[in-house]
């Protein structure tokens, strides 16, 4: 039987990278997808991808607008009768720039996509979970990255935006065990997405050197792992931080 069968399952950042291969294998563990992202064609184009089309739903979300983010809840509510029980913040930006030459405009962009989204995201829909009476539980899986850890050079953004992240999570975990929602965050290394694609070869190169397996991870990688803490499986791992970089440190 599908791990997952009749969960249903929110993913932002759906239309590309990791949160499309999350949407994918969610399919095909059995749970009913709701593929979240700014732009709904992506979000259309992943569902299409996915088995059983019927069962899934394509939304729009800007995620760091928090009144935009309770009217997609409104409309989960209004086809599937129930909020999510799981819900993975996969959307993220970069903007990178050294510190002394970024720009006040790419800061902020970048804190406000993969920092206050997450938060805009678990807030609404961790209330929702949370009100309920009894509470279902959950189980969020928060997309953070090993470069809020090792503070790559160009990226002091996208590198405080994800420690945020991992703090956040953390902090929830605590909060909302109460309700027997977990709470986890993946620190992803170089993962061949979209997000990567204009970084130059040289560069490219220089990483992969650092990395022991010598080779980028791919984004159905890290959703093997997205999955298992999504499911039972995982019933006792909240508060976690999971390093998926192929030994890069």
């Amino acid at each position: 039987m599908p791990a997952l069968l009749g969960k249903l399952v929110l993913v932002t950042g759906a239309g590309s990278g990791i949160g499309r291969a999350a949407c994918q294998l969610f399919s095909k563990e059995g749970a009913k997808v709701i593929a979240a992202d700014i732009d709904l064609n992506r979000a259309q184009n992943t569902v299409a991808l996915l088995n059983d089309i019927d069962e899934h739903l394509p939304l729009q979300v800007d995620v760091t607008n928090l009144q935009n983010v309770g009217l997609s809840l409104k409309k989960i509510m209004k086809r599937f009768s129930n909020p999510p029980t799981v819900v993975v913040n996969s959307a993220g930006i970069t903007r990178d720039n050294f510190l002394l030459k970024m720009s006040e405009e790419d800061f902020n962009a970048v804190i406000n996509t993969n920092l206050n989204g997450t938060f805009n995201i678990m807030q609404t829909f961790g209330n929702a979970l949370a009100n309920m009476d009894p509470s279902p539980g959950g189980s969020f899986i928060n997309i953070a990255s090993i470069a809020g850890k090792i503070a790559n050079i160009g990226q002091s953004n996208y590198n405080a935006s994800k420690v945020g992240v991992e703090a956040l999570t953390k902090t929830a975990a605590k909060e909302w065990g109460k309700f027997n929602i977990r709470c986890n965050v993946l620190l992803p290394g170089f993962i061949r997405t979209p997000m990567v694609e204009t970084v130059p070869d040289k560069v490219i190169e220089g990483i992969l050197r650092q990395v022991p397996l010598r080779r980028m991870g791919k984004p159905s990688e890290i959703a093997e792992v997205i999955v298992f803490l999504a499911s039972d499986k995982s019933s006792y791992v909240n508060g976690a931080t999971i390093e998926i970089t192929g030994g890069f440190f």
